[in-house]
């Protein structure tokens, strides 16, 4: 099934002549309303005529979240504020976030992308949806819902948390696809196990699972115990409907039309040929209110340009491993430990040396801080200690939408050399 077949599977010839035309004319918009692009375009002599294939993108500059971190909150856009119909926002290093502002046009690419997505997946109008990602200034709830009412579908948004009342809903709505993230699926499978409800009093068909890493393990787990079929799919909170995977599940679709894909060595930023792994790096061609050249998602993977059984001509993907950065990702959300030393900091607690220790607890992340209480604190006094304890854990849970376990170690034993800063026990 296709949403857009017209685009979907076009011809590659004509798909790079859009592409060039629509890089063509993005650059052009950057250069004219980016003062970031505008003086970068002008130190590097790049004239955004002189762009003339596809090829040429090399020689543009890379953008990073530093920049969008340094240009907040609206330093990036490229319309003015009144043409902006929605601002969404993502944390960013140093708690302060990045902000993406879409126009009307915007959005309706976002939906008509996240269409096209749920249609590869299996999602028609005579599905329900529904969508337990969270709502809110986090950009994935909105695309999928709007994406599925685009459809036709039934859409029930039911946000996070709160895993019966979640399988109550799909019992009595006859939910037939579920969207969530992968850990958070199986995390509803243990819950049915708990609640002595078995898979086949569900009317699941499809899921489609995204936000986080995942495994081939952890799809057939969820696959047998959900039934469903599961897929994967992919964007950022600057990049909305980059790709999905089709019902071959042999990688995900990138929406090429919409954007430029290339894999960079993460350490050099020389671009690789496909079939190599490396960074993926993301020029956007169509979007109107925030434009991105060249950016750097910190995301591994491997592009893929055979055809592939659906009919569709786009390139693809590999799923995503894991980020050439140091960015934990903790019930879906992005965190860097950058963002926890600064919040820790700010409670008073003077050159804090903590440890971020995560495992799963059936399938749900389970996050918790060792931190080592100053020298001179007295470890008798426990109405001192839990004092602080609440005062980091609550500014952690309101600034990162994450709760953490805070606990107090003994002054200096936790490790100092080797990377022991965070230790990641997780598996999917």
């Amino acid at each position: 099934m296709y949403w857009q077949s017209e685009y979907e599977c076009m011809d590659r010839g004509d798909l790079e002549l859009l592409q060039l035309e629509r890089l063509q004319a993005t650059l052009n918009r950057v250069a004219r309303n980016v003062p970031l692009y505008r003086r970068r375009f002008a130190e590097l002599g790049i004239d955004p005529y002189d762009v003339q294939s596809l090829a040429d993108v090399r020689r543009l500059p890379f953008t990073t979240k530093a920049d969008l971190r340094e240009n907040y909150p609206y330093g990036l856009f490229a319309v003015p504020l009144r043409d902006v119909v929605r601002m969404q926002a993502s944390m960013g290093t140093t708690g302060r976030p990045t902000v993406v502002g879409y126009t009307s046009g915007d959005v309706r690419r976002w939906s008509e992308l996240a269409a096209r997505i749920l249609t590869a997946g299996g999602v028609t109008k005579d599905d329900a949806v529904q969508i337990a990602f969270n709502y809110g200034l986090f950009t994935g709830a909105f695309g999928i819902h709007s994406g599925a009412e685009l459809i036709g579908a039934s859409v029930i948004p039911s946000s996070g948390g709160n895993a019966r009342r979640q399988i109550s809903i799909m019992q009595d709505y006859r939910t037939t696809a579920l969207i969530c993230t992968p850990s958070y699926a199986l995390h509803l499978a243990d819950t049915l196990d708990e609640m002595g409800i078995n898979k086949t009093a569900l009317s699941l068909r499809f899921g489609l699972f995204g936000s986080e890493p995942w495994t081939e393990d952890a799809r057939r787990e969820i696959e047998e115990r959900l039934g469903v079929q599961a897929t994967d799919n992919y964007g950022l909170s600057e990049i909305t409907g980059v790709a999905g995977e089709c019902l071959e599940r042999c990688g995900l679709h990138i929406n090429e039309d919409h954007f430029l894909a290339e894999v960079v060595d993460p350490e050099t930023g020389e671009v690789l040929p496909e079939g190599r792994k490396g960074e993926l790096v993301l020029t956007t061609l169509t979007k109107e209110a925030f434009p991105l050249v060249r950016f750097r998602t910190g995301d591994l993977t491997t592009l893929i340009g055979a055809p592939c059984a659906c009919g569709r001509t786009f390139r693809r993907m590999t799923r995503i491993p894991g980020r050439s950065d140091d960015m934990l990702i903790i019930h879906g959300v992005n965190i860097f430990p950058a963002q926890i030393e600064t919040l820790i900091a700010s409670t008073g607690l003077a050159d804090p040396h903590y440890q971020v220790v995560l495992d799963r607890q059936g399938h749900m992340d389970q996050a918790t801080i060792l931190l080592e209480a100053p020298e001179s604190f007295c470890t008798d006094s426990i109405k001192q200690s839990q004092r602080i304890l609440e005062n980091v854990r609550i500014r952690l849970q309101t600034e990162l939408g994450v709760s953490f376990e805070v606990r107090l170690v003994e002054p200096r034993t936790l490790q100092r050399e080797g990377g022991g800063r965070i230790v990641d026990r997780r598996k999917i």
